[in-house]
C-alpha cells in the first residue's frame, strides 16, 4: 500500500510539473495573430463559422470568395457555417448575407495543425555564452512564435536560499538569427535546463532539455591561418593561426589544435595535433601545391572540435638539384629539337632528399657499425675465453702422471711409514 501510495504522489508531482510548464507558457502567449476578422481551424476536424450580426431564425446565405459553391459537405446550421473534417482546401474568405442579399459578416479562414515538440540542439562557442537552435517538428501552416527560458540546475548554497525555485532568466531571441536564443555569463561547471516552447494560434508544445557546458563547448574555427614555404627545405610548410575571436584568452582555458594537410592532387589527409600556435610540416611533397586547415579544441578534452577553418595553400620550395637537372635536360632538348630525340633514359638519379635527412640517415649508419664492432668484439673475447680455458684443462692430465712416476721411483720405506 505503501508502495503505491509513493508511485501515485510520484505521479503527481510530474502532472503539477507539467501543469506548472503548461500554465507558464499559457500566460506568455502574446495575444493577436493577424488581422482582424481572421478565424483558425485545426485541419481534420469539423469548423464552425459564425455569422455575426444576423438576427436569432433569420435565414442567412453564406459565400466565398472566389468559388461558386461552398466546399463539398458543409451545411448552414442555425446562421452558422459548418464545414465537416476541414481541409486545407477549405481555407479562404467567407461572407454570410441576409436575404436581401445585404453583408452581415466576412471572416478570412486559416487552417493548420497543434504545434508538435520543437527539435532543439546547443552550443557554446566559448566557457561564458552557450547558444541553442531549433526547428520545427511539425508544418503546422500558422503563425508560430516561440517562448524560450531556461534554469539554472546546479545552485550554490546561497542561490538556493536566495531562490527555492533556482535561477531562471530568458534565453534572448536574436532578431537577426531566426530560430535561435543565447544565454550570457554562463557558468562553465553549470548544468542549465531550457525550455523551447513552440506556440500558434491553435496551441503550444514545449521541449525540455538539460545541458552542461562541459559536453556542449564547441569553439569557432581558429583564424588568421597561414602556410608559408621553408627556404632550402623543400619538404616543409610552415603553417600558424590565431585563437579564434570568440573565445576569451584566459590561462585556465586554453585551447589544442589539429592540423590536416594534402596535396591538392591527393585525396587522403594527413593528421597532427599539437597545442602551439605553430607547426612546421616535415613530409610534404616538393613542388606540389598543399592545402591545409585547421580546427581546435577545450584542451581538457570537453566538448567537440570545431568546423575546420578556411583552406590556406602553400607550395614548398623545389629542391636545388632537382631544379639544375630539369633546366640541363632542357637545355640539352632545345638544342637537340633537328635530331632524334634519344630514347635511353638518364643514369643519373635525381636527388630529392632533405639535407636534414641525409645527416640523419649517417647519424644512424654511425651507430648502427658502433653496436656490429661492439657485438663483434664481445664475440671475440668469449671465444679466447674459452680457448684459454680448454687449454689449461689439457694439462691437467700430463701433470698427474708426472706425479704418479715420481711416486713409484721412491723407496719403499719412504712411501710407507
Amino acid at each position: 500500500m505503501l508502495q503505491m501510495h509513493s508511485h501515485i504522489r510520484g505521479l503527481g508531482r510530474v502532472m503539477v510539473f507539467l501543469a506548472a510548464a503548461l500554465a507558464s507558457a499559457s500566460l506568455t502567449i502574446p495575444e493577436g495573430w493577424g488581422e482582424e476578422g481572421v478565424q483558425y481551424g485545426q485541419l481534420g476536424t469539423d469548423v464552425t463559422l459564425s455569422c455575426i450580426g444576423a438576427r436569432t431564425g433569420s435565414l442567412v446565405q453564406w459565400r466565398r470568395d472566389g468559388a461558386m459553391a461552398l466546399p463539398e459537405g458543409s451545411a448552414i446550421h442555425q446562421g452558422a457555417l459548418v464545414l465537416p473534417h476541414a481541409s486545407l482546401a477549405a481555407a479562404g474568405t467567407y461572407s454570410c448575407h441576409d436575404e436581401d442579399g445585404s453583408l452581415l459578416h466576412a471572416v478570412s479562414l486559416q487552417l493548420g495543425h497543434l504545434p508538435g515538440v520543437p527539435f532543439v540542439s546547443c552550443r557554446a562557442s566559448d566557457y561564458e555564452n552557450f547558444s541553442c537552435s531549433w526547428t520545427s517538428s511539425l508544418e503546422t501552416f500558422l503563425p508560430t512564435r516561440y517562448i524560450t527560458t531556461y534554469r539554472k540546475k546546479s545552485l550554490t548554497g546561497e542561490e538556493k536560499r536566495r531562490n527555492k525555485s533556482g535561477h531562471v532568466g530568458p534565453c534572448l531571441q536574436d532578431p537577426a538569427r531566426t530560430g535561435t536564443c543565447t544565454v550570457h555569463r554562463s557558468e562553465f561547471w553549470s548544468s542549465y535546463r531550457l525550455n523551447i516552447t513552440e506556440v500558434n494560434p491553435l496551441g503550444s508544445s514545449f521541449r525540455l532539455l538539460d545541458v552542461t557546458m562541459q559536453a556542449i563547448i564547441k569553439p569557432d574555427p581558429p583564424e588568421g591561418l597561414v602556410v608559408e614555404p621553408v627556404p632550402l627545405a623543400p619538404r616543409r610548410l610552415h603553417v600558424s593561426w590565431k585563437y579564434p575571436a570568440s573565445w576569451p584568452k584566459e590561462p585556465h582555458f586554453q585551447l589544442r589544435f589539429r592540423l590536416q594537410y594534402r596535396p591538392v592532387i591527393h585525396r587522403s589527409w594527413s593528421v597532427v595535433e599539437t597545442v602551439n600556435l605553430s607547426e612546421v610540416i616535415t613530409d610534404a611533397f616538393a613542388g606540389l601545391e598543399h592545402v591545409v586547415q585547421v580546427s581546435a579544441k577545450d584542451f581538457l578534452d570537453a566538448g567537440n572540435w570545431s568546423e575546420w577553418s578556411a583552406e590556406a595553400r602553400a607550395t614548398p620550395v623545389r629542391d636545388p638539384a632537382t631544379m639544375v637537372s630539369e633546366e640541363t635536360t632542357t637545355d640539352v632538348s632545345l638544342g637537340s629539337l633537328a635530331e632524334e630525340p634519344s630514347q635511353a633514359p638518364n643514369p643519373e638519379p635525381i636527388n630529392r632528399s632533405d639535407p636534414l635527412e641525409n645527416t640523419a640517415i649517417l647519424v644512424s649508419l654511425g651507430i648502427f657499425a658502433f653496436f656490429v664492432l661492439a657485438a663483434v668484439l664481445v664475440i671475440a673475447i668469449l671465444i679466447w675465453l674459452r680457448v684459454r680455458k680448454h687449454s689449461k684443462d689439457e694439462t691437467k692430465p700430463h701433470n698427474f702422471l708426472v706425479a704418479a712416476t715420481h711416486l713409484k721411483a721412491l723407496p719403499r720405506t719412504q712411501i710407507l711409514p
